[in-house]
């Protein structure tokens, strides 16, 4: 027996430490991309912040806004959350039906999500108020956009887990991967919240 067999098995704790290597290099990786993401956010709100009230003689946050649609649009995304949650919480049971169940549900909430954010941005556009308006309306679609994009990008990772899951099970490759995704929805709507309290409600009654 080689020296490193020998040192394996004298020493369960070496073998353990070796095996979660690539499970805190995956978690690590990923905490390092969110931050970058947060990087990109607070650039985003920084120039939103400094451009948002140049209307350039046009409309203003309140003339375009409707805040009961982006309430309901805010619900979409936290109800999401939820649901989520609940998947999480059926995927530490070993429960893989219900865990799909859950996620398709995130799924659906996710998608009436960007079905409403895609209506209100119709709508501007018809109105004439498309991001070459004024620099408060390109600091407006580029926010509101970016934010969209990451969560179609998060949608596109969900069900392609869905199909993970359905195929391979809740082995700890889906498992670890069901987990990053959790933490990058949940930045989505820590995001949002910002997004709706200063662009729209800041917007509206300020």
């Amino acid at each position: 027996m080689s020296a490193s067999k020998t040192e394996t098995a004298e020493n369960p704790q070496f073998y353990l430490e070796e095996d979660h290597h690539p499970e805190n290099s995956t978690n690590l990786g990923f905490w390092l991309y969110l931050m970058s993401d947060c990087l990109i956010f607070a650039i985003l709100f920084a120039t939103y912040a400094v451009v948002g009230r140049n209307y350039a003689a046009g409309p203003s946050p309140a003339d375009l806004f409707d805040l009961p649609l982006v309430a309901l649009n805010t619900a979409m995304l936290l109800f999401s959350s939820i649901t989520y949650g609940f998947a999480m919480l059926q995927m530490e049971r070993g429960a893989k039906a219900e865990t799909l169940f859950w996620l398709g549900v995130t799924g659906v909430f996710g998608l009436a999500f960007l079905g409403i954010e895609l209506y209100e941005f119709s709508h501007l556009l018809h109105e004439g108020a498309g991001p070459q308006r004024s620099a408060f309306l390109s600091a407006f679609f580029t926010l509101v956009g970016t934010h969209g994009l990451h969560v179609t990008f998060g949608i596109i990772w969900l069900v392609t887990l869905m199909v993970q899951v359905s195929k391979h099970g809740l082995i700890p490759e889906n498992r670890r991967r069901l987990m990053c995704l959790s933490m990058f929805w949940h930045f989505l709507d820590v995001i949002w919240i910002g997004v709706f309290s200063v662009v729209y409600l800041m917007g509206v009654l300020g």
